[in-house]
């Protein structure tokens, strides 16, 4: 089978960005400090699972159309869309506008392959759009609890 380079493209990318999603995620879960703590840190972990789940989605709907993920960490960290954390401690405040950003940059890169993947292959089309909804509604979750609506 050989595999379209626009479909590739696109499940390769939403494999490493989904990947570096759910390391910056565990970054930021251990590094918060400061006032409602456990509520960012337990919704971290659920992004977490959510983002690993994902990119596992996407490696094995490369591999059944016939590519090869790539998600070495060198490979993740040249081509991930997330820019790098800061270091050390995070403040909560400060890690719900990064995650908020990281969520919606992952979707905005997904969206931008959704319509070239749909013209021959809707499965991985679907995917992409899955994913990229619920990044979006996570990010709304994250703008709702900072007060940020509207």
């Amino acid at each position: 089978m050989t595999v379209n380079p626009v479909v590739a493209e696109a499940m390769q990318q939403a494999v490493v960005d989904l990947n570096a999603l759910a390391l910056q995620g565990k970054q930021l879960h251990w590094n918060l400090q400061g006032k409602n703590f456990l509520s960012l840190h337990e919704q971290l972990d659920t992004v977490v699972d959510f983002a690993r789940t994902s990119y596992d989605e996407f490696a094995e709907r490369l591999v059944a159309i016939g590519g090869s993920p790539d998600a070495r960490a060198n490979t993740i960290a040249e081509s991930a869309v997330l820019s790098p954390l800061p270091s050390g401690y995070i403040q909560v405040s400060d890690a719900y506008e990064i995650f908020e950003g990281a969520l919606m940059a992952v979707s905005e890169e997904m969206k931008k392959h959704i319509d070239g993947v749909d013209e021959v292959d809707h499965l991985s089309a679907d995917l992409l759009i899955s994913t990229a909804r619920e990044l979006e509604k996570t990010a709304w979750m994250l703008r709702a609890e900072m007060g940020r609506l509207g």
